[in-house]
């Protein structure tokens, strides 16, 4: 690399690293550097609102898998994370959602998290989103990341929603409005019928600018730190070392696994794990790796009694007209994002506000690791998780070798509540199947079969069908306690001029998808970081 010195260094081209790397370049006197592990998003399927299933498995994504799961039939469980520019949202199922505003406000009024209530957040979701359909005091239309309705919801996703109208829960136009609870149609990440992730959306456009240098397939080893500041990074490429300097700050945006795992291979994490590796300890942060929360998603499957379902569109010819009027006119099967539609509702009358999240899928066997229907058949998905898990799971390093992957441990049902309100949702799907507009299309449900009757029945099923819904986070969590990693302001605690800036850094789960919510955290880090707070 010509030049061996930039103002910013920044870790990680998923979808904060793209805002902040976009909001930086700016100001056309500072220069970035952006460093991915994984290449350029140019593969036409990351693109495609359809393939969600070919996505979330692999050369796009990390491969990993969890440490086997104590309280998930000691399952490990396949655990995709993006390896391309943008990310998670580059391979996501490009749900738009953000969250209940009281998230934002335990954060900031329980968690140590000040400056980030609902209402000091609520401008950067605003900023960033360019709704083609809502405005107003919920929604902004002018940002960089493309929102939009379904063209056509499929005739099963509007049955789903039917169905959930006729269990008792209410249709609500717009999740990310002033009500979150009822059932309806997921807006999208989607724009022109295309994708839009945060590197379509940001870092696109700042490419342009002679500010911005971004390197692909480059691995990160360490952040340099010297006599307390971190001064820059030493990364692999192409089979080389290779060391770069940072004028001003390292801004780490690897993700909720990545960005811990560096800090350790940095120095900077619990003093005695590193040390076990061998690892020189540079700053002793016990909380590193720690608090990694993520939604277990438990999915039910029917099989359809005709071919209803997008499943119909694996047939050859099917498949060919579907290519054919998405070519020509940009409409049609492949506009969808399979997981079409969804609701946000309780597991008990107790709840203060919606404690679990459904997503509907028009098709089946549309994930990895997902039980599918008999080949030939058409069948369809519903997924449910708890929102605000109580488990706690961990980060940790395999060894001091950068290129071994993390262990990775989300405890899975290791709080008795998580397993309590997940077989809640299992039931509430299995009953939503069972309303008429879903019912007369359905020959069977197969997942579960007719067995699961008792509490301990649909508790065993969670334990042995949930997997990860994506969405990882809290492994260097902001506050003020001993356990933060980062403070209010996104530093870390003890070294200068290095930040965490993403997914990572949130307290606690938010109730919802969190590719909007870690959009949102790169969009106020790039004002903290600028000084515009």
């Amino acid at each position: 690399m010509a030049n061996k010195s930039f103002d910013y260094i920044i870790v990680g081209g998923g979808s904060s690293g793209c805002v902040i790397a976009n909001r930086l370049t700016e100001n056309e006197a500072v220069n970035v550097l952006l460093l991915e592990a994984g290449g350029k998003d140019s593969h036409p399927y990351i693109h495609m609102t359809v393939v969600v299933a070919k996505l979330s498995a692999g050369p796009r994504t990390w491969g990993f898998n969890t440490v086997p799961q104590k309280f998930a039939n000691n399952r490990e469980i396949p655990y995709a994370q993006g390896k391309v520019l943008g990310g998670g949202s580059s391979i996501n199922a490009e749900i738009f959602t953000r969250g209940n505003p009281a998230d934002y406000d335990r954060w900031a009024n329980e968690e140590g998290a000040e400056g980030w209530s609902f209402q000091e957040i609520q401008q950067y979701f605003l900023k960033s989103e360019g709704n083609s359909v809502l405005s107003g005091e919920w929604h902004g239309s002018e940002g960089p990341l493309g929102v939009s309705n379904l063209q056509d919801p499929q005739e099963m996703t509007r049955a789903f929603v039917r169905s959930c109208q006729e269990l008792g829960v209410p249709y609500n136009p717009d999740f990310n409005g002033a009500k979150q609870e009822g059932c309806g149609f997921y807006q999208l990440t989607v724009k022109n019928s295309k994708r839009c992730s945060a590197a379509v959306g940001y870092l696109r456009p700042a490419m342009k600018r002679s500010n911005l240098t971004v390197d692909t397939n480059v691995l990160v080893h360490r952040v340099i730190v010297k006599s307390g500041r971190a001064v820059g990074v030493e990364y692999a490429q192409n089979g080389a070392m290779h060391t770069v300097n940072a004028n001003s700050e390292v801004i780490i945006t690897a993700g909720a696994i990545g960005s811990p795992k560096l800090l350790m291979l940095s120095g900077i994490g619990p003093a005695d794990h590193l040390a076990s590796l061998g690892l020189d300890v540079v700053h002793n942060l016990s909380g590193v790796g720690k608090n990694l929360h993520d939604h277990f998603g438990i999915d039910i499957v029917a099989e359809l009694n005709g071919h209803y379902s997008l499943d119909k569109y694996n047939k050859l010819h099917w498949m060919l007209w579907a290519g054919a009027q998405y070519a020509l006119f940009k409409s049609g099967p492949v506009t969808s994002n399979v997981v079409e539609g969804g609701a946000f509702w309780y597991s008990s009358a107790g709840a203060a506000i919606p404690d679990l999240q459904f997503h509907f899928l028009a098709g089946a066997g549309a994930e990895e690791g997902v039980p599918s229907v008999p080949e030939g058949s058409s069948g369809i998905t519903l997924n449910s998780y708890t929102l605000r898990p109580k488990a706690r799971g961990t980060v940790k390093l395999r060894s001091a070798n950068p290129l071994d992957a993390p262990l990775v441990d989300p405890n899975y049902l290791g709080h008795p509540d998580d397993l309590k309100t997940s077989a809640e949702g299992v039931k509430l799907s299995v009953e939503m199947f069972n309303q008429k507009s879903l019912k007369k299309y359905i020959k069977k449900i197969r997942f579960p079969d007719a067995e699961v009757k008792t509490q301990s029945d649909f508790e065993n099923y969670a334990r042995q069908y949930g997997r990860t819904s994506y969405h990882p986070t809290c492994t260097c969590k902001m506050g003020i306690d001993e356990m933060s990693v980062v403070d209010p302001k996104l530093r870390v605690r003890g070294i200068d001029s290095l930040r965490v800036c993403d997914s990572s850094v949130m307290p606690s789960l938010v109730g919802s998808n969190t590719n909007a919510p870690t959009i949102m955290i790169g969009e106020k880090a790039a004002d903290l970081i600028r000084g515009n707070y």
